[in-house]
């Protein structure tokens, strides 16, 4: 899409979009990973950048930007770069989404509003996404760092920070459909 005066955006052949993430421990650069070359399968130009890169989101025609969660919110630096970002992000189409849980009790889903980190109302009111959506994540001992490793430790630990790959692909390739439909891929 190119931007025009009027604020409209008009379709172009090749959408040029960026995912940027922040991971700590790699499941959720896994995710926009397969984001972007879900898109790319789409005939959409996509690039996954970490926000360590500092990537500017102006650009690209489009961003779909995630973040692990901890203890509710988004990680320091994914929020920093929507906050630093927020007037260019307003005026294109931005896709949320947010890595964390690892699994659930029976009967819930990635969809419960509580899972929904505290930063996501603020950058609603913002920068208006087209969507928020919370993925399950993965958790991989080795890959942990000391304070994590502790709490794995605890009594409860394990059960706190369960060991597996939660991603559920299908849910994310479908999600990802949705951006591309959005952007006027075929």
């Amino acid at each position: 899409m190119r931007r025009r005066d009027s604020g409209a955006f008009e379709e172009r052949a090749h959408m040029n979009v960026i995912v940027v993430y922040k991971s700590r421990y790699g499941s959720t650069r896994g995710i926009a990973e397969f984001i972007a070359e879900k898109l790319r399968e789409h005939d959409v130009q996509a690039e996954a950048r970490s926000v360590d890169t500092d990537p500017d989101p102006g650009e690209y025609d489009a961003a779909v930007i995630g973040s692990a969660v901890y203890m509710e919110h988004w990680m320091k630096e994914a929020a920093e770069i929507v906050r630093r970002n927020r007037t260019v992000l307003a005026e294109r189409p931005v896709w949320l989404f947010s890595s964390g849980p690892l699994r659930l009790e029976p009967g819930t889903s990635p969809d419960d509003p509580e899972l929904e980190p505290k930063e996501i109302a603020e950058f609603r009111e913002v920068i208006h996404p087209r969507d928020h959506r919370v993925f399950f994540g993965a958790l991989d001992p080795g890959r942990l760092g000391l304070q994590h490793r502790l709490i794995r430790k605890l009594p409860a630990g394990r059960a706190l920070l369960p060991e597996g790959d939660f991603r559920d692909w299908d849910e994310i390739e479908a999600w990802t459909g949705g951006i591309a439909r959005a952007l006027g891929a075929p």
